[in-house]
């Protein structure tokens, strides 16, 4: 009697082990891929699974969007200048059976991967093509690793660049490179200023010219700015055409009134 019930007891732990290991809860983002002695048996949809204990081995794949960080990477740019870039890049699975038959490892494969992508895209560009056009970069690393990891069951969304280190030498000829190039635009810009500037005055002089008032207006102007200042004496300069022709002037009129005397 003894045996029965010790008998009945080991059934019964065996029925909830059995029980308990048959049971399987696959959630909403997952997907269960069970294999039967070792061959693909079927894919479980999210919700409570049963499986057949020992017979058959589910593994559960999550379909959500993994975030991998790319370490920095020493790589020498095609101008032979070596900078250190790190990104980053996000990739789902969207083949449950192929992220499981398909490959060992989907991450640690993935983050090789893009590694060696990385290095092989940057190197094949120039240091300024990899500073201003990061996101012709960004697609072309994208396109090759989709290629790669589509047979992987595994779709790469997006991939940045995070941080591209450049040596110390590197940036101080850059700022060298930027500060010549804004002294250039400064002294172009002047030059530009200079020029309106000398049309403007020939337009004035013309002007002046065709208006021989406005240059005795223009005298009398300046004569009142600088005496605002207080000075105690001024030397300005007349025009020297109209002071010889008002002297010239006065002479022919004062020897008319001589002879009419």
């Amino acid at each position: 009697m003894v045996w029965l019930w010790i008998t009945l007891i080991v059934v019964a732990i065996l029925a909830i082990v059995l029980f308990f290991m048959s049971v399987k809860i696959v959630k909403q983002y997952e997907r269960g891929v069970v294999l039967r002695f070792g061959r693909l048996h079927i894919v479980r949809d999210p919700g409570l699974r049963f499986i057949i204990p020992i017979v058959d081995v589910m593994t559960k794949v999550s379909l959500r969007i993994v975030t991998l960080p790319i370490q920095s990477q020493g790589i020498i740019t095609k101008d032979n200048v070596t900078v250190g870039v790190s990104a980053v890049a996000y990739y789902r699975v969207a083949d449950a059976v192929k992220s499981v038959i398909a490959i060992e490892n989907v991450k640690a494969a993935i983050e090789q991967i893009a590694q060696t992508t990385l290095r092989r895209v940057v190197g094949q560009h120039h240091l300024d093509e990899t500073l201003a056009d990061t996101a012709a970069l960004n697609a072309n690393i994208r396109e090759i690793l989709d290629v790669t990891t589509l047979d992987w069951g595994v779709e790469v969304t997006l991939v940045e660049l995070k941080d591209i280190l450049l040596p110390d030498s590197m940036k101080r000829a850059m700022a060298k490179q930027a500060e010549a190039e804004r002294e250039k635009r400064a002294k172009i810009i002047a030059a530009e200023g200079e020029s309106l500037a000398a049309t403007q005055l020939g337009v004035a002089s013309d002007t002046m010219m065709a208006h021989p008032l406005a240059l005795q207006l223009r005298t009398l102007q300046t004569l009142v700015e600088v005496g605002v200042d207080k000075n105690t004496l001024v030397l300005f300069p007349a025009p020297l055409m109209g002071s010889i022709g008002d002297l010239t002037t006065f002479i022919e009129r004062e020897a008319a009134l001589a002879r009419m005397r």
